[in-house]
């Protein structure tokens, strides 16, 4: 416990020093604080130096799922329910202050109440430490999480994703290096409940990322990523892993339970190759815990996918978040010109293993075929069929669609 006090301590004496030096700086010129308007995938409002920024944005999942279990996995979970839900409800207010400044929170109203979704604020481009961010937000580890929901190829992440953390409070420093060739993240984090707060002197994490982009042609058209993450995370005694087949409205197929653990130890590596249309993109996600009692178990995850769009548009990247991004139709189909849109395919095949003596949690992999059309670059439909097989407790057949519009 006092090594994280001194950690943190160093972080904000870091943050302090950093704003100190900027005072030394000259008097600060007059802001030109007229805004201007415009659309930017978003209503943005910016002054004309870009020293403020503010941009408010928003997003509608609407999914509808059918399913059918084989009898085995009806006799164990009960019989699958056809269903519908808003995934994804949220609004969004983001932007930078005084050039250094950024903000943003978002709220998610799918539960019927709101929910923190990112909730933080930070300092950009400060000497001789990069960038600082506070409060709540993902923490930097695996590429499929990193992504935005707005931007993933499939309806739902892959199995191996039950094993990354999500969002966390905690302090961040990262920065991007050689031309944003380069990315690298390491905070310290508390896990926290759906309003950012947590008491206690357990349940702390130091999540850190490291990637690299050695191959990056035709603004992003050609790429090679790959990236590899490590988090030592300090539990209250006791931690759980469980997951549903790769749509939501499914029950948890597999499940640890809750098992004894001072500590988990996760490592995650990550690569994708972008070529034109076509892609490819992998994770492995491995877990030990540590129980202080020599019973420890480990747990794995991993996921393969292809993507090719048959309109000829190219996946997106963001070198500053180091993950994946918006796709935008050659000829959007809700436009002044009129055009087909963006038609892309996509296959995936994931496993996650939470067996592991004395933990008999289950072991299930999924086949995943995705279409996707993108009818401009602010909205999609998204067709997926999951087959869902559950080692030696049978098997499901998933149909579910996605009704999305995001800004």
């Amino acid at each position: 416990m006092v090594m994280r006090k001194i950690v943190l301590v160093c972080i904000v004496l870091v943050l302090v020093a950093s704003a100190l030096a900027q005072s030394d700086e000259s008097a600060e010129k007059k802001e030109d604080t007229s805004f201007k308007a415009e659309w930017q995938d978003g209503l943005r409002l910016q002054t004309s130096d870009k020293s403020f920024e503010f941009q408010i944005g928003g997003r509608i999942h609407n999914d509808w799922a059918f399913m059918e279990g084989d009898e085995t996995l009806d006799e164990r979970f009960g019989e699958l329910e056809d269903g519908t839900e808003f995934r994804r409800a949220r609004l969004a207010v983001s932007g930078v202050m005084y050039e250094k400044l950024e903000f943003k929170t978002q709220l998610d109203f799918a539960t019927g109440t709101a929910v923190f979704r990112d909730m933080y604020l930070g300092l950009r481009k400060l000497p001789a430490v990069g960038n600082i961010r506070i409060g709540q937000f993902k923490e930097p580890l695996g590429l499929e999480e990193q992504a935005s929901s707005n931007f993933t190829t499939f309806m739902e992440r892959s199995l191996a994703n039950a094993l990354v953390p999500s969002r966390h409070t905690g302090i961040m420093i990262h920065e991007r290096e050689l031309g944003e060739r380069v990315s690298w993240a390491i905070g310290v984090f508390r896990d926290t409940d759906d309003i950012g707060r947590a008491t206690g002197d357990e349940n702390y994490a130091f999540t850190g990322r490291v990637t690299g982009l050695p191959w990056f042609e035709e603004d992003g058209r050609r790429l090679l990523h790959l990236g590899v993450a490590y988090s030592r995370r300090n539990t209250a005694s006791q931690f759980r892993f469980r997951e549903r087949p790769e749509t939501h409205l499914a029950p948890q197929l597999v499940d640890t339970g809750v098992f004894p653990a001072e500590a988990l130890n996760l490592v995650g590596t990550e690569a994708a190759v972008v070529f034109g249309p076509a892609s490819l993109q992998a994770e492995y996600v491995h877990v030990d815990s540590d129980t202080g009692t020599g019973l420890d178990s480990s747990f794995d995850g991993f996921y393969i996918y292809g993507s090719f769009f048959v309109t000829g548009e190219h996946r997106s990247y963001r070198a500053s978040e180091a993950a994946f991004s918006r796709i935008r139709p050659r000829k959007s189909f809700i436009s002044k010109s009129g055009g087909p849109g963006a038609w892309e395919l996509a296959v995936r095949y994931s496993k996650l293993d939470l067996e592991d003596a004395p933990i008999h949690g289950g072991q299930l992999k999924d086949w995943t075929a995705g279409l996707n059309w993108y009818l401009n670059p602010n909205s999609r439909i998204m067709w997926n069929y999951v087959r869902a097989d559950l080692e030696n407790r049978g098997t499901a057949d998933i149909f579910q669609m996605r009704f999305q519009v995001d800004f």
